[in-house]
Formats: structure tokens, sequence, C-alpha cells
């Protein structure tokens, strides 16, 4: 079987789950796509599989599952799939430069803040919105 290898760097939290969604593993992942990822693993999850792993591994495994590597230790999830989650809110982000704020609109806030913080302000603001 081929397909992507998805490695985490740090804790990886291993949450049990009611059928169909056997297991979660969340953490950190590594370069290239880098971020916080969570995968859901769908089929039979083995007994010993411990709540954290340290610098995991998952990768597709001959049988039709996938194997679950953290160190000398290994783990097999056998039959199901898997569904993988990234968090791509930073780079999204990133790669959209903020908008200017009108000058006209800075200047207005600055007004309406300025005279909130005065009682004569705040008077003159509940007048104006009535």
């Amino acid at each position: 079987m081929t397909g992507p290898r998805y490695d985490f760097a740090g804790p990886v939290r291993c949450q049990r789950g009611a059928p169909p969604f056997a297991l979660t593993l969340s953490g950190a992942a590594v370069a290239p796509a880098a971020g916080s990822a969570t995968l859901t693993f769908s089929g039979s999850v083995p007994a010993d599989l411990p709540a954290m792993l340290s610098g995991a591994s998952v990768e597709p495994s001959g049988a039709g599952g996938y194997r679950i590597s953290s160190g000398t230790r290994e783990w097999q999830v056998s039959g199901g799939s898997l569904s993988v989650m990234r968090e791509v809110a930073a780079a999204f982000y990133a790669a959209l430069p903020p908008r200017p704020v009108p000058a006209v609109k800075r200047f207005l806030w600055r007004l309406v803040l300025a005279l909130a913080a005065s009682r004569a302000g705040l008077r003159l603001l509940r007048a104006l919105r009535r």
C-alpha cells in the first residue's frame, strides 16, 4: 500500500473513541507540512497503545492498515481508513496581507473612544444614538 507518511515532533496525544472514529492522534507535524495536525483512524486499534506518544510517525502498511511508530515501539491499526486534518490558518493569513484601514475610519474610532473616556462624551454619544 502506498501513501504519505506523517511525522510528528514532540508529544502526540492518542484519544480512543467510539466507532467509526476508533483513534485520534493530534500533535505538531514535522516539515514540509509543519503545524498542528490531527489524524483520525477507523479500524481496530491495539489495546496497548498509550495515551501519549513522543515523536510518532504514521505510515501505510502492506496489510491494508497503518503502522504507528514511536521510538523503538510499533503498533498496527488494521483495516479502516485514515482522515487527516491540518491547521492551515497561519499559512493562509501569512499569504494574505492585511487590508489597510481607511484614514476616515481610524479618525472616527479614535474620536468615539476619546468621547467614551469622559462622562460628558458618554452623554453626547448616548444623545447621538437616539
